[in-house]
Order: C-alpha cells, then structure tokens, then sequence
C-alpha cells in the first residue's frame, strides 16, 4: 500500500511540472514553424511577375518592420515574410489569407484563433515611403497593442 501511495505521489509532482502555466506564453505549430501565441504576421503577397507598385507595397513592408519592430521579429511577436500565391509551397497560406493578387495582410493569432484583414491604404502611400512606414508602423503598433 506504502509503495503504490509513493508511486502516485511520485507521478502527481513529475506531471504537475507539465502542464504549469508557461511563462513564454502559448506555442502553437504555424505554418510548420512553432510560435509564440499570440503574434502577428505582416505578410505580402505577390505573384511570378511583379509590378513597380506591387515591388514597392513589399520592400517598404519589409523595412517598416525591420526598422521599427526589430525586437517583436527577434522574440516572434511579429512575423514578416514575402509569399508568392504562384507557387505550390504557398498555396495553404494563400487561402488561408485569402489573398488573390499582390497585396498587404495583417493576421492575427491568438489563443481564441485566427483574423486577417487586407490592408489597402498602404496602395495609396507607395509614392511616399515615410507616409507609408509611418502609417503601417502604426497600424502594426496598433496590432500589437491589441494582442
């Protein structure tokens, strides 16, 4: 009797080591890479063939996040990435998006699930790369805020 009273002492302190609250937050598996929960994704779509306008919606993304949210890219808190709706390989992320020409989407992930919503003011600000960082650094601020 003593040893079964140790065994279940034994395996109630080994499991409750598992299943604590996790002090990095929630992981989840997202597009074959493990992520923090919640985080955004910052993601531009784009085809085989790209236009000068659609070339500029994607780097001035890139260096909008790459220069005001390096820390949230360091810590998965923000995800930046270039997809190409033309290949295979992209095709889930594709519907998943919604996406269906060169275009700016912001998902959302948390632990209730999943939005993304098609930014399209950024099309009216690729003339002016300032306006447009301004403007989607704020709205990526505002994101991140809400999480």
């Amino acid at each position: 009797m003593n040893r079964l009273l140790i065994v279940i002492l034994v395996l109630t302190l080994f499991s409750a080591g598992c299943v604590g609250n996790n002090a990095e937050g929630t992981t989840k598996v997202v597009d074959g890479n493990l992520r923090e929960l919640p985080h955004i994704e910052v993601i531009h779509f784009h085809g085989n063939n790209q236009c000068y306008s659609c070339q500029v919606v994607g780097a001035y993304a890139e260096e909008t996040v790459n220069t005001y949210f390096p820390d949230e890219l360091d810590s998965g808190n923000l995800v930046f990435r270039h997809v190409n709706f033309d290949l295979p390989e992209d095709k889930e992320l594709t519907q998943r998006y919604g996406a269906a020409y060169s275009s700016l989407w912001i998902g959302t992930y948390t632990e209730k699930g999943f939005s993304a919503e098609q930014d399209t003011n950024v099309w009216y600000k690729v003339e002016d790369r300032n306006s447009y960082m301004s403007y989607l650094s704020e709205v990526i601020n505002e994101k991140l805020a809400g999480l």
